[in-house]
């Protein structure tokens, strides 16, 4: 229904718009110019202040708002070049347009993408990602982030300081400006092993056998537990006839999902526990 209601709004636009361009005229006197000016601009500041408050906690609600602002800045340049282009400011609203108000909107936009999506770009999973998951030692300090490298080095020793710069070389983790230490964000997809060099592929596909048989345990260990849970158990299934593009896009829409959820925060609250989140996708046996 929203797809037809749009359709047919841009249909009927259209001879508007023709209308429009064949009986206004090209000069118009008005009262009441600098009230809507200022008011527009008025409108636009809340937008701003309205988007950088929802922005800074990280709420979906800041994506339209964020949208809706940078839909203002276009039409606020649209309107200034427009109307001032046979006058001596036309060139000032052009620079202004140009240089300020388009770019703005643009960052604006962006910015509603990182919010909605998290940003958090898929890679290809590594030789060097299968050594980091490989050594528990790397998981027992990822475990204990946010932390200092004081910190760090009286649980683990001094040997923290190399675990945490191999695992920042390879982007999993980074220090902010107040000198603590937080995990990065990853959206690393899985290999085949034949993508490997043949020497390799041994290796890979050990890893990968290794991975799911953990994954089972993990499986059947939540399956046992389950009444344990409470509120913080959730479980869903589906069936779904889907063409391979359609389960990719799937696929992408859930990644943008739990990229935005990873980035909701950066450093955990007490009321907040560590959740395990898991898509799995496949052809029904026998299908």
């Amino acid at each position: 229904m929203l797809l037809v209601f749009l359709g047919a709004a841009a249909v009927c636009l259209v001879p508007w718009i023709v209308y429009l361009a064949h009986t206004l005229p090209d000069h118009f006197d008005t009262g009441q110019w600098r009230t809507a000016w200022v008011g527009f601009d008025v409108g636009l500041v809340c937008c701003f202040a309205a988007a950088a408050w929802l922005g800074l906690r990280r709420r979906r609600s800041a994506v339209p708002l964020l949208a809706a602002t940078a839909a203002l800045l276009v039409c606020d340049g649209w309107f200034d070049v427009v109307l001032d282009w046979s006058s001596p400011d036309r060139w000032t609203s052009l620079a202004l347009a140009v240089f300020a108000e388009v770019p703005i909107a643009v960052f604006l936009l962006m910015a509603a993408r990182r919010l909605l999506t998290g940003d958090l770009r898929m890679r290809a999973l590594t030789l060097r990602d299968i050594e980091i998951h490989s050594d528990p030692r790397h998981h027992q300090v990822l475990r204990e982030l946010p932390a200092t490298d004081a910190e760090l080095t009286g649980r683990f020793g001094a040997g923290a300081v190399t675990l945490l710069g191999t695992l920042a070389e390879a982007g999993y983790v980074r220090r902010h400006r107040d000198g603590r230490w937080r995990t990065v964000p990853q959206s690393v997809r899985e290999p085949r092993p034949e993508d490997f060099d043949e020497a390799d592929q041994r290796r890979v596909a050990d890893y990968l056998d290794a991975k799911y048989g953990r994954e089972i345990e993990l499986l059947t260990w939540a399956a046992r537990h389950r009444d344990e849970f409470g509120p913080w158990g959730k479980a869903h299934r589906g069936l779904a006839w889907l063409t391979e593009p359609e389960l990719r896009h799937l696929e992408a829409e859930y990644q943008d999902l739990v990229a935005r959820y990873c980035r909701l925060r950066r450093d955990p609250v007490p009321e907040a526990r560590e959740v395990t989140v898991r898509l799995y996708a496949f052809p029904v046996p026998g299908a």
